[in-house]
């Protein structure tokens, strides 16, 4: 990856020679992970492209925009952020998480060091300068889904205007209501911002085009039930990383443009690995670029990743939200009620989570389960007793990975990772 400079860099205040050696090394590991791979789908083109300039093309083209439109970029960090409330307010959403460890030095110079990655990474590129995704957002918008992000918020409030949604813990009447409240009090809070006001019409019109792309996500998704499937784990998890960041109509088309091609591809029965290799499903927490650790080691060792049941997977794209209410009171109800059918570990009871990942894991046949979660995630570490108890009463094997950013434990990753296909395999 070169690193061509763009006037707007040195106009945002981000750190110029920090950024050009991020890139330089993000540079230096996507050819070998995803460049590397045999007879990928000529759709991934597009894609590819996305991501060598991620921080070029796209800020420039969201700066364009609110320079035309007045248009507010509003930096989320998690899927129960409605962006089709921003979407109608004429706003950019825009997902903020890190995947890399590059900024950890920077973020420990204000946290503690025995916090979630994805946390650090992300406070480390606002602390340190080093993302023009951050620095052209006119406010971020937080949530409660664990308390190392709650306390945080108040970090991030004090060097860029932050909002914070409260997501309820159950999902009883009363936090339905609790719920409803947010939603309508973050929908104040975006009119207020942008000067406008929230209209059937344009919510509507939100919802479709983020429905849209969730559609398009799930025909992706559903390729990779194929035997064998006509995409490599990685491509598929770069398409939906990617889903954070790209303009959300040019995204759906291409991602619909590449399933063109995969379906035609499963007809063919023309995969990218043997129908013998070890399928493989991955569920718990998200896995944001370049976070493509797991994926790569399964499917360098011989097996495939058919599905993924994460914030950056299927969790985030399965539930549609209801189009048909005529009125705004209406469709605030369908945000809500899809937002919170949202299985995260947040929420306690999570039995639904737990026969859901039982559910996909038979649907993508899948021969085992990695259970994926980052140093430090309490919730997904402990709700694995309960995960693990109910995929072996169901027949699945499950490992469990915990790992975090850095490189040092990929080659005890593999090697487990290794005995388990093999162990599956028999």
């Amino acid at each position: 990856m070169t690193v061509d400079r763009y006037p707007m860099w040195e106009s945002l205040g981000i750190d110029l020679e920090r950024n050009d050696e991020f890139l330089g090394m993000l540079g230096v590991v996507y050819p070998e992970v995803y460049l590397s791979q045999p007879n990928r789908p000529k759709g991934m083109a597009y894609f590819d492209g996305a991501t060598f300039d991620i921080h070029g093309a796209p800020i420039q083209e969201m700066l364009d925009e609110k320079k035309k439109t007045d248009a507010q970029i509003v930096g989320t960090f998690c899927i129960y952020v409605p962006d089709e409330v921003i979407l109608a307010l004429g706003g950019i959403p825009v997902g903020l998480c890190g995947g890399s460890s590059y900024s950890f030095p920077d973020a420990d110079k204000t946290l503690p060091r025995n916090i979630c990655p994805l946390i650090r990474s992300y406070v480390g590129f606002k602390m340190g300068k080093l993302s023009p995704f951050f620095e052209c957002c006119d406010f971020l918008v937080g949530e409660t889904t664990c308390d190392a992000k709650k306390k945080t918020w108040e970090i991030l409030d004090e060097v860029q205007p932050t909002y914070v949604m409260e997501l309820p813990q159950r999902k009883g009447e009363i936090d339905r209501q609790l719920w409803r409240d947010e939603i309508v009090n973050f929908i104040k809070k975006t009119e207020d911002t942008s000067g406008k006001r929230l209209t059937v019409e344009a919510l509507k019109e939100g919802i479709q085009r983020v429905n849209g792309k969730r559609k398009a996500l799930k025909r992706l998704y559903e390729t990779r039930k194929a035997l064998p499937p006509p995409i490599s784990g990685k491509d598929a998890l770069l398409i939906s990383q990617l889903a954070f960041y790209d303009q959300i109509d040019r995204f759906t088309e291409k991602v619909n443009a590449v399933c063109d091609e995969l379906e035609a591809r499963v007809k063919k029965g023309d995969g990218v690995i043997g129908k013998d290799a070890p399928r493989l499903f991955i569920s718990g927490t998200p896995q944001v670029i370049p976070n493509w650790k797991v994926h790569h080691i399964v499917e360098s060792s011989g097996g495939v990743v058919v599905g993924e049941e994460t914030c950056t997977g299927i969790r985030y794209f399965n539930d549609l939200v209801d189009e048909s209410p005529a009125t705004l009171d209406g469709l605030i109800d369908a945000l809500v009620d899809r937002y919170l059918s949202i299985n995260c570990s947040c929420f306690t009871p999570n039995d639904m989570r737990i026969d859901q990942v039982i559910q996909w894991a038979k649907e993508y046949r899948a021969d085992g389960v990695i259970y994926y979660v980052l140093q430090f995630c309490h919730a997904y570490n402990v709700e694995y007793v309960k995960m693990e108890r109910a995929l072996k009463e169901a027949g699945i094997p499950v490992l469990k990975i915990e790992s975090d950013y850095g490189d040092e434990d990929t080659g005890q990753i593999k090697t487990r990772i290794e005995a388990f296909m093999e162990q599956i395999s028999q």
